[in-house]
């Protein structure tokens, strides 16, 4: 049976600029990062509450340390279906906008309810990723 999301992850040519982002925009804190034998760091596990994860990879990193990066490689990214979005739930959504706000980040527009009924802002990564910022309300379809 399926108990929760696990984590979800991004492969980036920018590392720093992501990191920079999710750590010291957003808030997310790392919980661990994975390393090469020379110690450098290619990857990041970034907490998203509970025991859910955002893990962001160098994707030069990843491929020197487990291969890949072939001509097939072009292909498999242009197969099956492609990432929309992803959510975090946050809870204060006009607080926390405000201080991800101070922090540089910006709205792509403003905070509205949804057809779900619950409160929703939209961001955007360094690399484009689009993010969903939600906080549920007593009228929520989720709830």
């Amino acid at each position: 049976m399926i108990r929760q999301l696990a984590h979800l992850c991004l492969m980036s040519h920018q590392l720093p600029a992501m990191i920079a982002f999710y750590r010291d925009g957003l808030g997310l804190p790392i919980k661990f990062s994975l390393k090469h034998d020379d110690g450098t760091a290619f990857g990041h596990y970034f907490g998203a509450g509970s025991m859910t994860f955002l893990e962001i990879f160098d994707r030069a990193g990843a491929i020197k340390q487990w291969g890949g990066g072939d001509a097939n490689e072009k292909l498999r990214s242009h197969v099956g279906s492609h990432y929309n979005h992803f959510c975090f739930e946050i809870t204060g959504l006009e607080e926390y906008c405000a201080a991800i706000q101070e922090r540089g980040v910006k709205l792509d527009r403003p905070i509205k309810v949804g057809m779900d009924h619950s409160k929703q802002a939209w961001i955007k990564d360094p690399d484009g990723n689009v993010i969903e910022l939600m906080e549920y309300t007593a009228k929520s379809m989720q709830l």
